[in-house]
């Protein structure tokens, strides 16, 4: 949906009364007012994917660089009355092939707002790749403060580990059949960070997780996520975090900083402070500085990768015995599933990204 911009000036149908200095210098009816969200935050360097299939294609729907400069949609995405930016998507609606979640979701494009390719030029490599010199920059910085307004509240598998949740941030690697005909061990499409906030219906905090999923084939059974707890209790158990934990609406903040072959996450919340994580994303030493063997021994080395933020909704409404599908509830009205809680909504006061930032220490 394109909304078109109206500015009202000073004028017959916007009557200044001032006595002898007509509309002066207080009068503000000719500043610019946000009414998307790209006229307040800057999203030159991404596009979106929204759960909608608007020109009836069976396809979900892509906003590009240029489309999301006067883009908005009244559900899904859109300035509320704080000007912050939301995201909201429903559990069941039009997903990405090879995807049966949900999301309304800025991608990252290095290249701009005047790119022409998807190639390297809008992805960013570690400084260990290759052919690091080809893409658009060497690592990135990501920074966000949000809060979480809702996730999903009914799952049929509530013990699954994704019920429940939403992811908020990611570093994404872009799928390559070339990289993968190449057999190094590159161009899955996997996640070397994915940032949650999961909350089950009962309690009054959710919990707040950053996943890293090693980087292996999708038919390969050690091609498993790796959870580290940030607030709240790990994504597996359901005992209530109480206040060590994260409550919808309450702000936080992250960044994510990949610096030469390393990335370096900080997160801070006014209740707990700042935690602070670091883990080398170009060989299979994890977290705890602790050699992972079932991992790619040289990570994502030689991946693309780009940034995503948004509403990733991981309440997915597929009944598999596989554990990412908790058969969550929905019927695709988006009334009826918001009415009924089966959806997830986040909303960005701060979303910048740009070249990555040497550490200070």
């Amino acid at each position: 949906m394109n909304v078109k911009k109206i500015l009202f000036p000073c004028s017959a149908i916007a009557i200044c009364v001032f006595a002898l200095s007509g509309c002066n210098a207080t009068d503000n009816t000719n500043e610019k007012q946000p009414i998307v969200p790209a006229d307040k935050f800057d999203l030159t360097h991404w596009k979106m994917t929204i759960p909608t299939d608007s020109n009836n294609d069976g396809k979900v729907d892509g906003i590009s660089v240029k489309q999301i400069q006067t883009y908005q949609h009244p559900d899904y995405f859109y300035l509320d009355a704080e000007g912050n930016m939301v995201f909201a998507t429903p559990n069941k609606a039009f997903t990405t092939p090879n995807s049966s979640n949900t999301r309304s979701e800025l991608h990252q494009v290095v290249g701009g707002i005047n790119s022409r390719s998807d190639g390297f030029a809008n992805n960013f490599s570690l400084a260990a790749n290759k052919r690091a010199d080809q893409y658009g920059q060497t690592g990135g910085n990501l920074q966000a403060t949000l809060h979480v307004n809702h996730v999903a509240k009914r799952a049929t598998y509530p013990n699954k580990p994704p019920a429940y949740s939403v992811v908020v941030g990611q570093i994404h690697a872009t799928k390559d059949k070339t990289l993968v005909a190449e057999g190094e061990g590159y161009g899955y499409g996997n996640e070397p960070l994915k940032i949650y906030f999961k909350k089950w219906p009962d309690h009054e905090y959710g919990s707040v997780f950053w996943n890293y999923e090693r980087n292996l084939a999708k038919e390969n059974p050690d091609r498993q996520d790796i959870s580290y707890s940030v607030w709240g209790t790990p994504w597996d158990e359901s005992a209530d975090p109480g206040e060590q934990g994260i409550a919808l609406d309450e702000t936080f903040s992250y960044e994510v900083n990949v610096y030469q072959n390393t990335m370096y996450l900080t997160f801070t919340s006014a209740r707990h402070g700042t935690k602070n994580y670091a883990i080398n994303l170009a060989n299979n030493v994890d977290a705890n500085g602790k050699v992972d063997k079932l991992d790619h021994p040289n990570g994502y080395a030689g991946d693309a990768n780009f940034f995503k933020a948004g509403a990733y909704d991981q309440c997915s409404i597929k009944d598999d015995p596989g554990m990412w599908y908790p058969a969550c509830l929905g019927i695709g009205d988006w009334e009826t599933d918001k009415k009924n809680g089966d959806y997830t909504q986040v909303s960005f006061s701060r979303l910048v990204t740009g070249p990555a930032k040497k550490p200070s220490n």
